[in-house]
């Protein structure tokens, strides 16, 4: 009995030495890890009084770029309703003016960086434009959120 305690102390010693390694072992710095730079703050393109309501999806492979550009758009003064990964791939963004407006969806186009606009009417939806983003996402070289 006495051997198997000394077993079981013996693996919860290297258990707990492994743990402390790991998280003490030094890390590849990741784009989140960087200093943010000390920049102007986003531009406000959205007129005083005014509320867009966009949708924003990310059409590409890689995890939580619809989050940060819901946190830039919202910045920008756009009142951002949903944030999903959803749709067919694309390769470049596509702002859609869901309400009739084209000039809102070319606020957003610009606060994209220059996105391709279309307009594709819904009055299903509860929203003025829906972003599809694609791989190549050209927003302002701001930094986003963590």
């Amino acid at each position: 009995m006495k051997r198997v305690a000394l077993w079981v102390a013996v693996v919860a010693l290297l258990g707990a030495g492994g743990g402390w390694w790991w998280f003490q072992r030094p890390r590849a710095a990741s784009v989140d890890d960087a200093p943010a730079p000390q920049g102007a703050p986003v531009r406000r393109v959205v007129p005083a009084g005014t509320r867009i309501r966009v949708e924003v999806f990310n059409t590409t492979t890689t995890r939580g770029v619809a989050r940060r550009v819901t946190l830039y758009l919202r910045d920008a003064g756009f009142d951002v309703v949903k944030y999903a990964g959803q749709g067919p791939p694309r390769d470049s963004t596509l702002v859609l003016d869901r309400t009739g407006h084209p000039e809102w969806a070319a606020l957003v186009s610009e606060a994209l960086g220059g996105a391709a606009v279309e307009s594709r009417p819904d009055s299903a939806r509860y929203v003025d434009i829906t972003v599809l983003l694609g791989r190549v996402v050209r927003t302002p070289p701001e930094a986003f959120y963590p």
